[in-house]
């Protein structure tokens, strides 16, 4: 589905009239392509905190610009597309100044499209109240910087524990791409991974695994599908019977299989079993399969309600257990869930959806700490407004405001939806888990 203002706004005859007349100006986002370099180059790195080391080491080879102590200021002629505040040896209020100094002198430096991340220590992990309030009031910086920056320029803040120093590679990667142009004013704790360090293929982390995805016929589903088959994974692509056609031709797409299968019926769990017993335990496994049935809660009728939940919710709960019951997920797997920022923020018509991505969030939370026993890790993605066949339906103007409500000002692609849960399911990304991130442009809903 086409965004027609953001083409006209970025014409040449469009662009002169927006700035006429005042009216918002949103760049076309840039996203990740084959063959394109990973980061973004070059960086400023600044900060002196406990993480430089691995943060230089990441950046080895690359062009960086690194800024000078006495001024936290790099060289004014060079123009970089991104930067990284190592800001986890603040320790108190007076030291926040710093984080003003760098920003103040370089944000106007950094080029459409940047990247910023700050990484920082999480309050719980920190050892005196001056240095948990310090930290604390880096997610209120990172979040206004992410509103004030404009020309699709992502500001992120990336929480690392103790002993996690050396688990950024995958995280700090992502945040720094075009992998993650959609996502941005995003707070993410890293912990001591939980399935230890193994030898990685960068450029396919998923050779020789097996991915199961469901709701893959079309739309986010067959988006991830897409990207984790690129990333090397032989994707095994779930949908209903009725959709057998389409899944079959998004399976044959990626290379991967086609099981019909109706998540929310009573046998579902043992059919995985039998097909895990066959074919081999799965490496990732991402609940991706939803509906949706709006009305008011005085009108919507029990089946509506029922139906939503047993599909958004229910269903990704029991095949989770079932599949970490049975040894149905490898050491070292990860399961990613799609919740929606309807279930951060609620949604009028949606009670039904909002409860169901709600309890999501609460799924991923409460199983994180047990699969991660397992050496497993449980997260979750919130997409905002995405560009879909089912946005397409929504009327003009909700639609329009849908896309507009956030600070990158345009709707994002099931692309960028894949593009994060690659992230969530690599396999360098064991020190995240338990975590929710929202892929909305930084959405005003729930913000």
């Amino acid at each position: 589905m086409s965004d027609s203002y953001l083409s006209f706004v970025n014409s040449p005859w469009g662009r002169r009239l927006a700035q006429a007349v005042g009216l918002p100006q949103p760049l076309a986002l840039q996203r990740h392509r084959s063959g394109q370099a990973g980061l973004a180059n070059p960086v400023i790195i600044a900060g002196a905190g406990r993480l430089l080391a691995s943060v230089q080491r990441i950046f080895s080879a690359t062009d960086t610009v690194a800024a000078t102590p006495a001024t936290l200021k790099a060289p004014s002629t060079v123009k970089v597309q991104g930067a990284v505040f190592d800001a986890s040896g603040v320790t108190d209020l007076q030291q926040l100044d710093e984080l003003y100094l760098f920003f103040h002198s370089n944000a106007k430096r950094l080029g459409q499209h940047g990247r910023v991340v700050v990484l920082g220590t999480a309050p719980e992990h920190c050892h005196d109240l001056p240095q948990a309030i310090a930290q604390r009031a880096l997610e209120g910086l990172v979040r206004s910087l992410a509103k004030e920056l404009r020309r699709a320029i992502t500001v992120q803040l990336l929480y690392v524990a103790p002993g996690a120093e050396d688990a950024l590679d995958s995280s700090l990667g992502f945040f720094l791409s075009r992998r993650s142009a959609y996502v941005s004013g995003q707070v993410v704790r890293l912990e001591k991974p939980v399935d230890g360090h193994a030898a990685i293929n960068w450029d396919k982390p998923f050779a020789g695994k097996r991915a199961l995805v469901t709701g893959a016929s079309r739309g986010i589903g067959l988006a991830i599908a897409q990207v984790l088959a690129r990333d090397g994974a032989h994707v095994v692509c779930v949908d209903v019977p009725q959709a057998q056609q389409a899944l079959q031709q998004a399976a044959t797409s990626v290379g991967g299989s086609a099981l019909p299968l109706d998540i929310t019926a009573a046998d579902t769990a043992a059919l995985l079993q039998t097909h895990v017993s066959q074919y081999g335990a799965f490496d990732v496994v991402v609940h991706n399969a939803g509906i949706t049935r709006d009305k008011t809660i005085a009108k919507m009728t029990e089946v509506a309600w029922r139906s939503v939940l047993a599909v958004n919710l229910e269903a990704p709960l029991q095949l989770s257990e079932a599949l970490l019951d049975s040894q149905g997920l490898n050491p070292g797997g990860r399961i990613v869930c799609v919740s929606s920022i309807s279930g951060i923020a609620g949604n009028l018509g949606q009670s039904n959806y909002a409860t169901s991505k709600a309890g999501v969030i609460g799924l991923v939370q409460g199983l994180a700490p047990r699969a991660a026993a397992r050496q497993v890790t449980v997260n979750a993605v919130a997409p905002g407004f995405i560009e879909t066949q089912m946005t397409a339906k929504i009327p003009l103007m909700i639609r329009e405001a849908g896309r507009r409500m956030n600070s990158l000002s345009q709707g994002g692609q099931p692309i960028d939806v894949a593009e994060t849960i690659a992230w969530l399911a690599h396999p360098a990304s064991g020190g995240v888990n338990g975590q929710v991130v929202r892929v909305c442009g930084q959405s005003l809903l729930g913000a």
